[in-house]
């Protein structure tokens, strides 16, 4: 039997820049997503875009409006909160088994210092800079290294659909409210207290980790409305 080989298909590419442009804001909540529009745009025919728009259905970030429409979902604060609260037990987990594996190894704690350290420089970086994808990049990158550091590969895995939703309420944060700084002064206690092989601490200050930043993007979202309305 032939073995497939894998490919990043048109649908998969669509995808990523449709998502990504939800998540960063450049195309806003409840804007009308019109499947010819797209298409011309990308360059692409339409049913690579219908497949693209079905995924972005299932994840939560389009839905329909009308019999045939659909339009970007507005940012549903309790469901957001949902995928905090669940990313906050897998983070949690990560941070504990990594202070765990540290405990008994020099060399990956020395990598995890090294590396944790240069993401912790460039995300301050984005913030000096106010570059809010960045920051959003560098955030990611941090809890990936930790989910690496566990020693469970499940966990990153596990965390991603969470993540496909949270990015934009991440950009969301970020473009909103006013804790930027704060975020990465939570990233640093949390590598210190992996580094120093502190499991319960770990695990403690990522959870809180987690729900802060649930309550900083209601506290920011709710600012915006009054402004706005």
């Amino acid at each position: 039997m032939e073995t497939l080989k894998p490919s990043t298909s048109i649908a998969d590419q669509v995808y990523d820049v449709v998502a990504e442009e939800i998540c960063t804001g450049q195309i806003a909540a409840c804007e009308h997503l019109v499947q010819e529009h797209l298409a011309a745009r990308l360059g692409v025919s339409r049913q690579p875009v219908q497949q693209a728009l079905l995924r972005l259905r299932l994840d939560g970030l389009v839905e329909r409006t009308g019999k045939r429409g659909l339009r970007v979902a507005p940012l549903d604060m309790d469901r957001i909160r949902n995928h905090y609260a669940i990313r906050g037990v897998l983070d949690g987990l990560a941070a504990r088994e990594a202070a765990r594996r540290i405990r008994a190894d020099a060399d990956a704690k020395r990598d995890l210092k090294t590396r944790g350290l240069e993401i912790l420089r460039r995300g301050e970086a984005a913030v000096v800079a106010e570059d809010v994808a960045e920051q959003v990049r560098q955030d990611a990158a941090l809890h990936q290294l930790f989910y690496a550091a566990s020693g469970n590969p499940l966990l990153a895995k596990t965390a991603e659909p969470h993540w496909r939703v949270l990015r934009r309420a991440m950009n969301e944060t970020l473009r909103q409210g006013d804790l930027p700084q704060e975020i990465w002064r939570q990233h640093a206690e949390i590598l210190d207290a992996i580094l120093a092989g502190d499991s319960e601490a770990a695990e403690d200050l990522m959870t809180a980790h987690s729900l802060d930043a649930a309550d900083s993007l209601r506290a920011a979202y709710a600012t915006k409305t009054v402004k706005t309305s």
